[in-house]
């Protein structure tokens, strides 16, 4: 054992890698404890109140843990230390460089803490994006928010691009949910016997339920109006109302069949653009 000691009171740099490794040891070890005691802690207050603003200080508060236990072992050797003057002190062009490469970083984490403070939605609620991607909420880090999208699909999105975006909340919390149903008509179309084919369509769907506030205070399935004249068609536009345990691709699905089924049956044409080519008689001939 004397010879142990002896050997690495005169060897330094091997002393000191020896020090760093065993600094990395109980570093790690402590991340780890202070990781899984914190996993802990928040397993347990989840269990009973699971919401993004929790789940973003979650994220925050790991990330916290391992940038003190790096900085700690960086730090705490002389070996390392040079490197983490650099890191953590640096010069002025370091600092500035080091800003701007994090600036989505920094991005990311403000835009995260204002979703988490404004929360749009929550976890396991369901949201539509404006590019037109939807899913469920699953989490929330201190740089993305996952959405379980279809298929078991994960869609990870930047805080700092959600946060920019138009966010339709179809919250399963909600008693009800909806969504908007356009269907185009030709133009040589009796309006009114297309309305009505339309309505009784969609109440024969058996996901959809009455949620339309009527004047009797009661609730009725949506009427359906028409609101728009597009090039080639008259667009008839209605809101479907369904139970938050039916999910809305289903829901639209099972409609726009049964639609297209009543139109097609009662003769009513759905249009499509076509091109008509006219020739030059010269040009034909020639």
């Amino acid at each position: 054992m004397d010879a142990i000691f002896k050997f690495f009171s005169d060897h330094r740099t091997l002393r000191e890698i020896f020090m760093l490794i065993i600094n990395a040891g109980v570093v790690f070890f402590g991340i780890w404890l202070a990781l899984w005691a914190e996993r802990k802690l928040y397993k347990k207050i989840l269990e009973s109140k699971n919401n993004i603003n929790l789940r973003y200080v979650e994220a925050f508060v790991r990330f916290t843990i391992i940038f003190i236990g790096v900085q700690t072992l960086i730090m705490g050797s002389p070996i390392t230390q040079p490197l983490g003057r650099t890191l953590f002190g640096g010069t002025t062009v370091i600092a500035a460089i080091a800003g701007f490469a994090a600036q989505p970083v920094i991005s990311d984490m403000i835009c995260g803490l204002m979703l988490s403070a404004t929360r749009p939605f929550n976890i396991g609620d369901r949201i539509e994006l404006d590019n037109g991607m939807a899913g469920i909420v699953k989490d929330i880090t201190v740089r993305h928010v996952v959405i379980r999208g279809l298929d078991t699909t994960d869609i990870v999105i930047p805080n700092s691009r959600l946060n920019g975006m138009i966010v339709s909340n179809m919250s399963t919390q909600h008693l009800k949910r909806s969504i908007k149903c356009k269907f185009s008509v030709a133009y040589n179309t009796d309006i009114d016997r297309a309305i009505k084919v339309v309505s009784e369509a969609i109440q024969e769907s058996p996901y959809t339920i009455p949620g339309h506030p009527g004047k009797d205070g009661g609730e009725h399935y949506a009427p359906v109006y028409f609101l728009e004249f597009a090039d080639s068609s008259l667009i008839l536009t209605t809101t479907v109302y369904y139970a938050p345990t039916s999910h809305t691709e289903v829901v639209r699905s099972d409609v726009n069949i049964r639609v297209k089924r009543a139109l097609d049956s009662h003769g009513i044409e759905i249009p499509y653009n076509y091109v008509n080519v006219v020739m030059n008689r010269e040009m034909e001939n020639g």
